[in-house]
């Protein structure tokens, strides 16, 4: 299952799947893009879902577990950039969280707490978490930027917050069953949330596919959990991600968040 899969990597990588012979389940928030994406991917399996709410959330884990009887893997990468939407002004989710961190952060949070079951059920599972090298530490007096609000500062701590829930996850998964990693998977590819940002393109994104597949599918990384990689090489994450406190708060703050 592939989160946000009718753009940018989550596209490309829902292709790759599919010419890898792969059931796809595909994930998106519009229902033109998904059936776009059902005619030029034949046999995927389309999900419909605004990340924004955490009913929604809920909606999709139990849709998803009602339609399929083994989830192997779960790309949780969808998310929303610095710049757009919004224009970098504060927006709110649907709950009322501050935008970027309920969408790049809580929905994903909460889809893999609810589909936990089902991945273990299937196991050996994984779980691969598309977060970034942008990483700003969270103020856990000011988690939703009520005060002096920055669009980047909010994208960077919703993607340091994934690699935090990543750490924990594996920390409580027994790898045999569940591995979770995260991972920066390029920088500034050329998709839909670059060029919204005015940004020129860095890294292709093949190279950002092949990173994120890598975590999908190398037998070599069987049992390998609790990582946090750059491209494909190993690497060290903001030094919040690595503090035990820090990580529990945040484990705190979402289950109140979500209820789970």
């Amino acid at each position: 299952m592939i989160t946000g899969a009718t753009d940018g990597l989550g596209r490309a990588l829902a292709g790759r799947a599919h010419r890898e012979g792969w059931d796809v389940l595909a994930h998106g928030r519009s229902d033109e893009r998904l059936a776009q994406l059902a005619g030029e991917l034949d046999g995927v399996r389309t999900f419909r879902a605004d990340l924004a709410s955490l009913a929604d959330v809920a909606a999709l884990a139990v849709t998803v577990q009602d339609t399929v009887p083994r989830l192997e893997v779960l790309v949780n990468n969808a998310g929303i950039g610095f710049t757009q939407p919004g224009d970098n002004a504060r927006m709110e989710s649907a709950d009322g969280h501050e935008l970027r961190f309920a969408v790049n952060y809580l929905a994903g949070y909460a889809l893999t707490r609810r589909l936990l079951a089902l991945l273990r059920a299937s196991a050996p599972a994984r779980v691969v978490n598309v977060a970034s090298a942008g990483q700003a530490p969270i103020d856990f007096a000011d988690v939703m930027l009520a005060r002096g609000y920055d669009g980047t500062r909010a994208y960077c701590q919703s993607k340091l917050a994934q690699i935090m829930f990543t750490f924990d996850l594996a920390a409580e998964q027994d790898p045999g069953e569940i591995t979770a990693n995260a991972l920066h998977p390029g920088t500034y590819m050329p998709t839909k949330m670059v060029t919204d940002a005015g940004v020129a393109p860095v890294t292709p994104l093949a190279h950002g596919v092949d990173a994120t597949w890598r975590l999908v599918v190398d037998p070599a990384l069987a049992g390998v959990s609790g990582h946090y990689y750059n491209g494909t090489r190993e690497s060290r994450p903001d030094g919040q991600a690595l503090d035990v406190d820090d990580r529990r708060a945040l484990r705190e703050l979402s289950e109140r968040l979500t209820g789970i």
